[in-house]
């Protein structure tokens, strides 16, 4: 998922694994501007990661529980396969040395 590949993304996605927070809050814990925030938010939120609300005069962000299982589903088929290909070679080095 390439919304992840970037480190101030990743970030940003770690703090709001803590709670929902608004753009200043979660600029303030990072060495990038509210503007680059807000842009890395709308690249999280177009990926399904994030989903933001609108709460009085400010907006909070949050992670989207749908994103975040879609990303599981993808990342547990990723071990899945790894693993039964491990196996298969494994088994395929067994065979070739006995």
């Amino acid at each position: 998922m390439t919304a992840l590949g970037d480190a101030t993304r990743r970030a940003i996605f770690e703090l709001l694994a803590e709670g929902p927070r608004p753009v200043g809050e979660i600029a303030k814990e990072l060495p990038v501007t509210r503007p680059a925030v807000s842009q890395h938010l709308k690249v999280l939120k177009e990926a399904g990661l994030v989903i933001d609300r609108q709460e009085g005069t400010r907006r909070l962000y949050q992670l989207n529980p749908e994103g975040i299982g879609a990303l599981r589903a993808y990342f547990d088929g990723f071990w899945n396969r790894s693993l039964a290909a491990f196996k298969d070679a494994l088994e395929q080095d067994n065979e070739e040395s006995s």
